[in-house]
């Protein structure tokens, strides 16, 4: 039976997923720091190919072109497919959006399709399995919302800056994201206050101190370099608020953190809003919940009152993938969708 392997190429991570016969049977998510030069991403399409070098066929897409390593976009993609070409053979095929997969030729020839498309993969596959619905996927540092209705995506925008200015793109995620980056005043002890506007904690620390971050999910260092305890998280939280963990009480420092969590909530809640006022979709139409922060979506699909549906049960992936299935949800629909062509 042919093998396909799914490639989703970040700025943070890059995801991996091998499919066989229409099945998903295996996912990973490996660290690629792109940001810090091309050697993270060689280093990391190596690790990949340990477990992927049975494939016969190879699909690619990619948010990674926006790493600060890159001038602009058009270079970013062309770097990335140059190396990934390179790493996996020329037969490689890279995902376009609307022209489907093409060879590393027609990738750059239509660059501005290749760019960012990896949502456009996981909500076409969803548009196939659901007719009516809405996919939120929340990764490390973004969050796509994407509608689609009677089998077809109806994103009104395709590139970032499109899809930032629909809501289909808000630029916030489980984990990398800074504290100031989601408000700019916070609770504590029962006082508001202004924050300290610096990346002195992030959304990882902030759910650390709330103890729902699930272990396996944050790959990256801190802000300050130290380590990745529940103590370690509140003191780095506590800067934020110009103080030290102490004399706070855990329970201060658990209502400031939810407030912070509650204030991310409300903007991923908004940019639903802002989507589904134009999008017509049934009432009944459920949500695709997908990304590492599944269950925050999830979360947003109840205060908008719609059933959800994770990525990983959509195509109905064994159960001891679903849930990478779930978090890696570009790479299983790229794999997925190329081998069908």
């Amino acid at each position: 039976m042919t093998l396909t392997a799914g490639y989703d190429i970040g700025g943070a991570h890059l995801k991996v997923a091998l499919v066989e016969a229409g099945r998903v049977v295996d996912v990973r998510q490996i660290v690629c720091l792109l940001w810090r030069g091309l050697d993270h991403l060689d280093a990391a399409l190596a690790e990949a190919l340990a477990f992927t070098v049975p494939a016969t066929r190879q699909a690619v897409t990619m948010t990674g072109e926006l790493a600060d390593v890159f001038p602009d976009r058009y270079t970013g993609v062309a770097r990335i497919v140059e190396r990934t070409r390179a790493a996996l053979g020329g037969d490689c095929r890279f995902y376009m959006g609307p022209h489907g997969f093409g060879s590393a030729d027609d990738a750059l020839a239509h660059h501005g399709d290749v760019a960012s498309a990896n949502f456009l993969a996981s909500a076409t596959l969803a548009a196939r399995e659901q007719r009516d619905g809405l996919l939120i996927d929340m990764g490390s540092t973004t969050t796509d919302i994407i509608p689609f209705k009677a089998g077809a995506v109806i994103a009104r925008g395709l590139s970032d800056g499109e899809r930032l200015r629909t809501g289909e793109l808000v630029y916030t995620g489980l984990t990398r994201t800074p504290v100031m980056a989601v408000t700019t005043r916070g609770l504590f002890q029962g006082h508001w206050q202004t924050l300290a506007r610096d990346a002195f904690a992030t959304m990882a620390d902030v759910r650390r101190v709330l103890g729902d971050l699930p272990a396996d999910v944050d790959q990256h260092a801190t802000s300050d370099g130290r380590g990745k305890s529940v103590e370690e998280s509140r003191a780095r939280l506590a800067r934020c608020f110009g103080r030290d963990a102490l004399p706070g009480e855990d329970a201060d420092w658990s209502a400031s953190a939810a407030m912070i969590a509650e204030e991310q909530l409300f903007s991923l809640i908004n940019g639903c809003q802002q989507v589904l006022r134009g999008a017509g979709l049934p009432d009944d139409a459920r949500v695709v919940t997908a990304g590492i922060g599944t269950e925050v979506a999830a979360g947003v699909a109840a205060h908008l009152g719609r059933e959800v549906v994770t990525f990983g049960a959509l195509v109905t992936a064994p159960p001891d993938v679903a849930l990478w299935a779930t978090r890696c949800a570009p790479a299983v629909a790229v794999a997925l969708l190329l081998g069908e062509v």
